[in-house]
């Protein structure tokens, strides 16, 4: 039997997928909606000392990437503390609260928001290479409240140097990553205006940002021996299977909760549940850190080829630069003489008929 369950901290969660800060999780109502649609824990959306004043037009959707100009949240911490998170502690689930950005918000807010959190979420997107006022931040946190304290990573921070700092100033838990930016985007079709407002210069998240946010992942999870909650990129079954075996102890979604709705998270919760038991795992357990204990990974010999599995796509031949894949009545074959064990045919074949040798 197939068991999703997963441990952080005092927070037992039925699988290990939630929401990512923001809007997505603009209010109690949206937090609602993330409940209903299947995630198993909620984060409320980043909440600064003053409400953020955020351009329009703030968003915009290119299918292989998405482009924000949003900031933390546009409510005031008044309006959070008496309606917003009473309201969210109402829906049962364990509540993150998001906080920013520096140790002196973070001590003012931490206390006000304590009755209400199962964890603290630190942002740390405006902050420096020096890690000192991160620190700083996360002992605020700490000295305020008794429970879990995480700080999010930004993916062009040094992220092993600094989940490092955050763990020796105390922190309890890292998340990888925020957006990353900034970006610009220009929409030819109206005279090249810029896509974003206020200064057109946004930040990149949704599928571009994976392989990114999971080298940050990874990274970080051989640095620290506290857990790593990934974030980037994540709108199917298989990339949390992606984030768990690069050392993620769980999830946040955000894009593509924005994009397919809010019942993303237990869609993507249950692809991981038939994930599993296709290929005969019991726990998230057994499958977090394989890729931390997976030897370097080497080619020394061209493809095995696997002809019945071929579907003569030739996906695999027009990407061989080096000539050595052709089709023979519509059945993959091989120049091995020509093959320089790039590796790129492994990935373009949708039907598995290349396999590592």
């Amino acid at each position: 039997m197939t068991d999703t369950a997963v441990q952080l901290w005092q927070m037992k969660l039925a699988h290990p997928v939630m929401p990512a800060a923001g809007p997505n999780v603009m209010d109690a109502k949206a937090l609602r909606a993330c409940a209903q649609g299947g995630a198993a824990a909620l984060v409320a959306k980043t909440i600064s000392s003053t409400a953020a004043v955020i351009p329009h037009p703030n968003m915009a959707d290119f299918k292989n990437y998405f482009l924000n100009t949003e900031l933390w949240s546009e409510m005031s911490v008044d309006e959070w503390v008496e309606r917003e998170l009473p309201e969210a502690r109402q829906i049962g689930l364990p509540l993150i609260v998001s906080l920013g950005y520096n140790a002196q918000d973070i001590a003012m807010l931490a206390p006000r928001v304590r009755p209400f959190a199962d964890a603290l979420e630190l942002s740390t997107h405006y902050v420096g290479n020096d890690p000192k006022p991160m620190q700083d931040a996360v002992r605020a946190a700490k000295d305020a409240v008794g429970v879990p304290v995480m700080v999010k990573l930004s993916p062009f921070r040094d992220v092993h140097g600094t989940a490092v700092a955050a763990q020796e100033a105390g922190a309890d838990g890292i998340i990888c990553v925020n957006s990353f930016g900034p970006a610009l985007g220009v929409d030819i079709e109206n005279g090249g205006r810029l896509w974003m407002g206020g200064k057109g210069y946004g930040w990149i998240s949704g599928p571009a940002l994976k392989p990114i946010a999971l080298r940050a992942v990874y990274d970080v999870a051989r640095s620290v021996d506290i857990p790593v909650i990934g974030v980037g990129g994540i709108s199917k079954g298989t990339d949390v299977v992606e984030y768990l075996m690069a050392g993620a102890s769980a999830v946040q979604v955000c894009t593509a909760a924005i994009t397919r709705g809010q019942t993303i998270y237990g869609k993507i919760a249950r692809e991981l549940a038939i994930w599993m038991a296709e290929h005969h795992y019991a726990s998230i357990a057994e499958i977090k850190g394989l890729a931390l204990r997976h030897p370097e990974t080497l080619m020394s010999a061209p493809p095995q080829l696997l002809p019945e599995r071929c579907t003569g796509c030739t996906y695999c031949v027009t990407s061989c630069m080096y000539g050595a894949l052709y089709l023979e009545n519509r059945k993959i074959r091989l120049h091995p003489e020509l093959c320089t064990h790039c590796g790129l045919c492994l990935s373009r074949c949708p039907s598995g008929a290349l396999q590592v040798g």
